[in-house]
Order: structure tokens, then sequence, then C-alpha cells
């Protein structure tokens, strides 16, 4: 008979679930049916909440100045749809779009003059073969900022469906956390940092274009046009990441903040469980971040690396040689201007992962275990486990990780490679300093030869 059963007996893979939610809702069958509506992910998003989604996003609100500048200079051609548009998608993407027509037009448009100023920075590199090294550098390195330019394409338009999930996945995540937890994320001062940010980016483009001009005896003022865009949309993409890791860090707080609520409610256990999703719905939308524009700053940090290995290299051989001068002061804005810019990626990536990460997981573990229930406790539990399982890091979709780590590691190649370049220009001034010596020892020579030959010449005339 026990075999009979023992046959007959199936796995059952959502028992352990089950047991589970009969401990958080209680042992009363009638109870666990009553609670059993509820969503242990909680409350789901349908289309009919487009409306509600439109007005509860105020991440997007917020930030609507960066998103439509993007737009005009054809970065990012993402779309909102229609507020009465009855769909979840709030963010769309699409090739044919208004947005991405524009895109194309206004790079197409952007394209005449940096391919005619490119041209001209490519000729002078090619015809100067025989100038020194550090004078054909500088066409190198002005020509390297040309590049992001016409890799635009293909490091961000073709990225823009998964730049358009990453701006829904805030969307719901906003409209679930008020659900959950009863209160709204409030970005405070988000929108006038926002607009201030737009118009520090063009500001900081002009000026760091224009000290070039100044400072540079070869930039010309209509070669500045190629730049100003292009610098702007660096300045853009920085500004994008800093707003970014202050929301999520602005989030997690949030949440932080309202554990308590979860650990006093009236089924603790339910609501840590939810609390729990919307954390790990937080740590995929830093993931999705990196995700989505994992080409254009995984481009932008090489451009970066390349531009201020060369402009240390230029300035500092030209010290050695002439001393400091205007050209060199404008090859160390370069650098302290592509510094500043990785420094701040890398700086607020860090705090980001540290405030939704580990901040939250010891307050987690300040939970007094003692006064809250078994069930509880075994919410807690799985909250840490996942926080284990779904670290909040900033990746560049399996390239690299955006942290400290990566800012240091960079300045650790460049002293590398800045060696290797010195020692390559000291054995090009030793190589010259033994050309001029052999030059004035042959001239010496030359000389005492021909007062010797002039002596002898002098005294075969007085014996004749």
């Amino acid at each position: 008979m026990n075999r009979n059963n023992q046959k007959n007996w199936m796995y059952n893979p959502n028992q352990n679930e089950d047991m589970r939610k009969r401990e958080m809702f209680g042992q009363n069958e009638k109870d666990d049916k009553d609670y059993q509506i509820k969503d242990l992910y909680g409350p789901k998003i349908t289309d009919s909440d487009g409306a509600l989604l439109d007005e509860h996003d105020s991440f997007y609100i917020t930030t609507k100045s960066l998103l439509v500048l993007f737009q005009i200079m054809g970065i990012m051609p993402i779309m909102r749809v229609p507020r009465e548009a009855k769909t979840t998608k709030r963010t769309t993407y699409d090739w044919i779009s208004k947005a991405t027509l524009w895109a194309y037009l206004v790079w197409g448009l952007e394209c005449i003059i940096v391919v005619k100023v490119g041209r001209e920075r490519l000729t002078n590199f090619q015809q100067s073969s025989y100038k020194r090294f550090d004078e054909i550098i500088y066409n190198i390195i002005f020509l390297s900022i040309l590049i992001p330019h016409f890799l635009l394409p293909i490091a961000s338009w073709r990225h823009g469906p998964q730049v358009a999930i990453f701006k829904n996945m805030w969307t719901h995540y906003q409209l679930k956390y008020l659900k959950i937890t009863g209160t709204p994320i409030i970005f405070p001062n988000l929108y006038y940092l926002t607009w201030g940010l737009c118009v520090f980016s063009w500001g900081l483009s002009f000026t760091v274009v224009l000290s070039q001009h100044y400072l540079q005896d070869d930039f010309e003022l209509w070669h500045s046009f190629a730049y100003y865009h292009i610098i702007a949309m660096l300045d853009g993409f920085c500004s994008l990441w800093y707003i970014n890791c202050n929301a999520f860090s602005t989030a997690s707080h949030g949440l932080a903040t309202n554990l308590h609520k979860a650990l006093e409610a009236d089924y603790p256990a339910l609501k840590l469980a939810q609390y729990r999703h919307l954390w790990v719905d937080l740590s995929h939308m830093m993931q999705q971040l990196g995700r989505a524009y994992s080409n254009m700053y995984g481009i932008y940090c090489m451009v970066i690396f390349f531009t201020t290995t060369i402009s240390l290299y230029g300035a500092l051989t030209e010290i050695l040689e002439h001393g400091l001068s205007y050209k060199e002061m404008g090859l160390f804005v370069i650098v302290g201007y592509c510094m500043t810019l990785l420094f701040i990626i890398c700086n607020e990536a860090y705090h980001a992962s540290r405030k939704v990460g580990l901040e939250f997981q010891v307050r987690l573990l300040n939970v007094n275990l003692g006064a809250i229930d078994r069930s509880t406790q075994r919410e807690v539990e799985m909250f840490l486990v996942a926080i284990a399982k779904n670290p909040p890091i900033m990746n560049l979709d399996g390239f690299t990780n955006i942290n400290r780590e990566l800012f240091t590691a960079n300045i650790s190649f460049m002293s590398t490679y800045l060696i290797v370049l010195m020692q390559f220009k000291l054995t090009l001034l030793r190589q010259s300093a033994r050309r001029a010596l052999r030059t004035i020892v042959s001239a010496v020579f030359s000389t005492n030869a021909t007062m010797i030959d002039d002596d002898e010449d002098d005294d075969d005339d007085d014996e004749e």
C-alpha cells in the first residue's frame, strides 16, 4: 500500500514556495486563501495604468530637459508616447520616427564640418614627416577627439531599444514603489540640477574649445565648429551618468527609510518580500544602465585614455625642451578636462553601488531579529541573500566595471605608457646631442686643420 502511494506521489516544484507562503500568511487555510490574492512581487502594472505611469513618473518629468537636449543634438532619438496611449511602454525607439529622422539630418550636417576639419588635420599629419615627432602629435590629439562623432550611430543609436527599456524600467519602478510603500520617490533639486547641467555642458564645451584656439598656434577658429557638439556630447553623457547615479541613491535611501513600515505592517513577511523585489528591480536598473550605454561609455573611456596619454606626453616633452608655454597650457587643459570627466563617472558609480548595496545591507543587519516572527526572519535572510546574489554593479555589458578602481587603473596604465614614451623621447634627445657633439667636434677639427694649413702656407711663403 505504501509503495503504491509512493508511486502515485508526484513532485510539486512549487511546494517549498507554498509552504513558505503558508508560514508567511498564517497557518489558517482560510486566511491563506484570502491573502493568496496578494501578489508577492507587488501590484501588477497593466496597459490601463498608462495615465498613472505618466502622472507618477517624476524622474522623467525632472530630467526631461536632458532628454530633449539629446533629441535636439541627435544623440539619442527616443520618444515618449502620448499620454492617452494604452500601453506600459511609455518610452519607445523607432528607426524611422520623427526624432530619429531629425538625428540623421543633424548628424549628416555635422559630418560636413567634421570631415573637412578631419581631412585638413590628416593632411597636416601626412605632410609632417619632416617635422619633429612632438609636433606631429598635436594633429593626433585633435583627430582622436573627432572619433566619437563618427561612432555615434554604432555606439548610441544601435542601443536605442535598450535605452527605451531602461527608461521604461524607471517609469514602472516609480509606480510600483508608490503602490507598495505608499509614498512616491522624491528627487529634490533634480529638475534645476538637470537644467543647470544642460546649460553647463554647452558652456564648458565653448570654454574648452575656444581655449585651444587661443593657446594652440595651429588651431584655427573655424576648426572649433567641428568640436563644439562633440565636447558638449561628452559633457552630456557625463551629466546623464551623474543624474542616474544620484537617482539610484535617492531611490535606495527612500526604500531603506521606509523599511520600518514593512516590519510594522500586519503581515511584515509579505511586505518585506515586496520590498526585496523592489530592491532587486533597482539593482537590475543599474545593470541595465550599463548595458544600454555600454558602447558609448566604452568609447568614451578609450578616447579619454588615449587623448590624456598623448596630451601629457606632448606637454612634458615640450616643457623639457623649451619650457612652459601657452601650447603646453592648452594641453594641460585637455588633460584636466578628460580626467575630470573620468573621475566623475567612476566616483558617482562607486557611491551609487555603495548606497544601494552596502548601506542597505547594513540597515538590514541592524534589524532586531528577536523582535520579529520566524517568517519575517526568513525574509530578512532572503533579502540579504538577494543583495549578495544581485550586487548593484555598474557594468558596461561585461566589458568593465565602472568604479574607483577603473580610475586608478587608468592612471596606472597612463603612467606605464608615459614612461615608455618618455624613454623613447630621451633616446631621441641623446641621439640629437651626440649628433650635435659630433658636428661641433668635426667643426673644431676642421677649423684646426685649416689653421694648420694656413700656417704651413705662410711658412712656405717666408722661405721663398
